[in-house]
C-alpha cells in the first residue's frame, strides 16, 4: 500500500516534474488553490481530514521583486502570506494529522535566494527567510519522534518562465529538485532534520 503524501503547489513546472516523480512511490494528495485557501486554517483542515500522511511536499508559494524603499504594504502582506503564513498552516494542520509513533517527513521548497540575499527582493526573501526559520524550529520540536522537517534552497529554476524572463541564467534543472525531495522522503534520509539544503545549477 502506497504511503500517501500531501502537496502544495504541484500546477506549475515544478511541481508537475515533482508529481510525476513522487507519484511512482506514492499515493500523492494535491492541495489545489483553486479548491484548498491555503491562508485559512479551516479549509486546509477539512481538506486533510480524510488522510493520516506519511508526509508533506509544500512547494506553494509566490514571487515579488523589489527593494524595501519600493515595496508597498499590500506587496508585503502578500509575500508573508503566501510564502510563510500559508507554511505554518499547511505544516501545522498536516502534523496534527501524522501519526508520531511512525517515520514522517516534511520538505519544504524555499529559496537560494535566503542564503545570496541579493538586493531587490526583499519581501520575498525576507518570507523566505522566515520558512527557513519555520523548518529548523519544526524539525527541532520534532526531535525524539521519527518525522523530519527539511527544505531545499533551489537557485533558479528551468521553466518556460524563467527561460523567457532570463535566458542567459544558469537554471536548476526541475527533475534535479524531484530527486532531491524524493531522497529526503525516503528512508535513506531519516537522519537528517532541520538541514537548510542548498540546489546550485
Amino acid at each position: 500500500m502506497m504511503k500517501t503524501l500531501i502537496v502544495t503547489g504541484g500546477t506549475g513546472g515544478l511541481g508537475t516534474a515533482v508529481l510525476e516523480r513522487l507519484s511512482r512511490e506514492y499515493q500523492c494528495v494535491l492541495l489545489r488553490h483553486a479548491e484548498v485557501d491555503l491562508s485559512n486554517e479551516q479549509s486546509i483542515r477539512d481538506a486533510l481530514a480524510p488522510y493520516t500522511p506519511y508526509g508533506l511536499v509544500h512547494m506553494a508559494g509566490g514571487y515579488a521583486g523589489g527593494a524595501v524603499s519600493e515595496t508597498s504594504s499590500d506587496q508585503w502582506q502578500r509575500m508573508i502570506g503566501l510564502n510563510l503564513t500559508s507554511s505554518f498552516l499547511v505544516i501545522r494542520e498536516t502534523l496534527a494529522r501524522m501519526r508520531r509513533d511512525a517515520p514522517g517527513r516534511i520538505v519544504a521548497i524555499s529559496s537560494e535566494a535566503t542564503l545570496t540575499k541579493f538586493a531587490g527582493a526583499a519581501a520575498y526573501t525576507i518570507s523566505k527567510t522566515g520558512l527557513n526559520t519555520l523548518i529548523e524550529m519544526t524539525a527541532a520540536e520534532l526531535a525524539g519522534t521519527s518525522i523530519t522537517a527539511n527544505a531545499l534552497l533551489p537557485g533558479t529554476l528551468d521553466t518556460a518562465a524563467s527561460r523567457a524572463a532570463m535566458p542567459d541564467a544558469r537554471r536548476v534543472p526541475l527533475d534535479r529538485v524531484a530527486d532531491a525531495i524524493a531522497f529526503l522522503l525516503s528512508e535513506a534520509a531519516s537522519s537528517i532534520s532541520g538541514a537548510l539544503i542548498p540546489l546550485r545549477a
